[in-house]
């Protein structure tokens, strides 16, 4: 099972900010959206991903003049991503190692989807159910 098989699911459409947006416009970017994460992208190029756990960190430290921030003074430069052909446990495999819910969709350098912890859960449900399925066909066959 590869990425490429959610992302023909779930669509390639991802929401994305340039660095220079303000955590105030990204703040209302992820309200409007109900999304939890944000690809930062300037001329075409995945340069960071923020999330609402950044906001939150940063908050924790200082709010004083937030909202008027720059998204490139918090985002994750140089996120790690995956490709369409790697393998939903690799992809799991990423984000358990890293600590992270959302992981960029890649292709020759452009960005083509977003894929969250909750869909890779989700597709391997799906296939525990089919082998489930299968078995039960087979053993009363």
């Amino acid at each position: 099972m590869f990425v490429e098989s959610i992302l023909t699911i779930k669509g390639s459409d991802v929401v994305t900010v340039p660095s220079d947006s303000t955590i105030g416009e990204l703040i209302a970017t992820l309200a409007r959206h109900n999304i939890g994460a944000v690809v930062v992208v300037d001329n075409g190029k995945v340069e960071g991903i923020i999330s609402e756990r950044d906001i939150v960190r940063h908050l924790a430290g200082s709010a004083e003049g937030f909202r008027a921030k720059s998204v490139s003074t918090l985002m994750t430069r140089a996120p790690r991503t995956c490709s369409r052909t790697d393998t939903v446990d690799s992809a799991m495999n990423i984000m358990s190692q890293g600590r992270f819910r959302h992981l960029p969709v890649v292709e020759n350098g452009q960005l083509i989807g977003i894929i969250s912890i909750g869909d890779l859960v989700k597709r391997k449900i799906e296939e525990a159910e089919q082998e489930a399925g299968a078995l039960r066909e087979y053993i009363a066959s």
